[in-house]
């Protein structure tokens, strides 16, 4: 089985323009999220999906693959899709670029998981749900069922309850992380999107939507996600 991993990356972000190229730590933040993907030994190519010349010239500098692809991608899945086109593989990891703490930790379960069970759709991953994230529209909880595949996804509180809801309940809150086998990725990139994925602005919907079993693998630890300038200057300083 030929597992490879792809890094979207989009220079125009529009909280965080030119993110993949800020420095953290002395180095860009696209390069902190490579170097944590190659501490994978199951990952067998790893390339970066980009639509800009700045960070193809970066990729050549730390000795990455780019593919470069438009740049009216709609989602980085989307990215990831147009990108592998003329590549063979069984397997395609989505790695999120502004994820600097990612590592093997959180990309091995998912690539186990295709091992385990070559039919598989997709796989993703999602961790223990803090108090405080109950209420956080931008922390995405899972729920899933006796199999460990994914139920549903929500910016809020699931699943719904007449009582005061207990943050140790079945929800956890979901990692960006996705493995994705090439015939599902095909099938969910020329799809349009669904109702409840433009409802909760959530394009792992339209995948339940087509009727996907996403298995979710727990891992104790969050990664550390970069969307502002202010998250930067937290993870700076967590750093130190």
């Amino acid at each position: 089985m030929k597992i490879i991993a792809v890094i979207p990356a989009r220079y125009g972000s529009t909280r965080f323009p030119g993110k993949p190229l800020v420095n953290l730590k002395g180095k860009p933040l696209l390069q902190w999220v490579v170097e944590g993907t190659r501490t994978s030994s199951l990952i067998q190519k790893i390339y970066v999906a980009t639509d800009d010349a700045r960070i193809q010239e970066l990729c050549k500098k730390i000795n990455v693959d780019c593919l470069m692809t438009r740049s009216d991608c709609p989602t980085g899945t989307d990215r990831l899709f147009e990108a592998t086109q003329n590549l063979d593989f069984d397997v395609a990891l989505n790695i999120q670029s502004d994820e600097p703490l990612i590592n093997h930790e959180y990309i091995d379960p998912l690539v186990q998981a295709f091992l385990q069970n070559p039919q598989l759709d997709m796989a993703t991953l999602a961790h223990p749900l803090a108090a405080e994230d109950i209420d956080n529209k931008n922390a995405v909880k899972v729920i899933t069922n006796v199999n460990n595949e994914a139920i549903y996804f929500s910016r809020f509180a699931i699943p719904y309850s007449r009582e005061k809801f207990a943050f140790n309940g079945p929800a956890m809150k979901h990692i960006g992380l996705y493995a994705f086998s090439k015939a599902f990725l095909q099938k969910f990139c020329s799809s349009p999107q669904s109702e409840i994925e433009k409802s909760e602005s959530l394009e792992q919907l339209r995948a339940l939507y087509l009727g996907a079993k996403i298995k979710v693998l727990r891992v104790e630890k969050p990664t550390y996600g970069v969307d502002t300038p202010e998250d930067l200057q937290k993870l700076e300083a967590a750093l130190k």
